[in-house]
């Protein structure tokens, strides 16, 4: 039941964070953390990662959400065969996913604040608290896949 304490506090954290910035910031506002390289910055996304699919809401809502609950599931399934660090990645981007999908049906868009400009004249995509677990997730996953599954396999 670790795992599920683990996703319920990624949603938390996520969900606070987003909170702080809606309820004191206006859309577009841009607060500099670390000069112009690293701000706060409240976008509104109403699109899925980097805005792709923006009004497409089989794809935002029902997809998401018949993954999250088959992903939930699995992992309770397979809590005693998956490696913890397989089980770890599907928390990760379990707790992020539901973060987001949060945001999208309760107010049709997601909340993203952080706006990262670490090579100059390149405009990456605003991001948030999910995403950085949804893509730890999916970093996690691969390199067990990759580095670790075959060692398991061999023993």
């Amino acid at each position: 039941m670790i795992y599920y304490l683990v996703v319920a506090a990624i949603i938390l954290f996520d969900q606070l964070i987003k909170y702080l910035v809606f309820s004191n910031m206006n859309i577009g506002q841009s607060l500099p953390v670390i000069g112009d390289i690293i701000r706060i910055t409240y976008v509104q996304n109403q699109g899925a990662a980097f805005s792709m699919w923006e009004q497409q809401w089989i794809i935002l809502i029902v997809l998401p959400a018949v993954v999250l609950v088959a992903a939930l599931v699995l992992i309770y399934i397979k809590r005693n065969l998956w490696s913890r660090i397989t089980i770890l990645s599907i928390v990760f981007i379990c707790g992020g996913g539901i973060g987001n999908f949060i945001d999208r049906v309760s107010r049709g868009y997601v909340v993203d604040m952080f706006d990262c400009r670490f090579i100059p004249s390149f405009d990456f995509p605003v991001f948030n608290v999910a995403d950085i677990f949804i893509c730890a997730g999916c970093g996690l996953l691969l390199l067990d896949v990759i580095f670790l599954e075959g060692k398991r396999a061999k023993k």
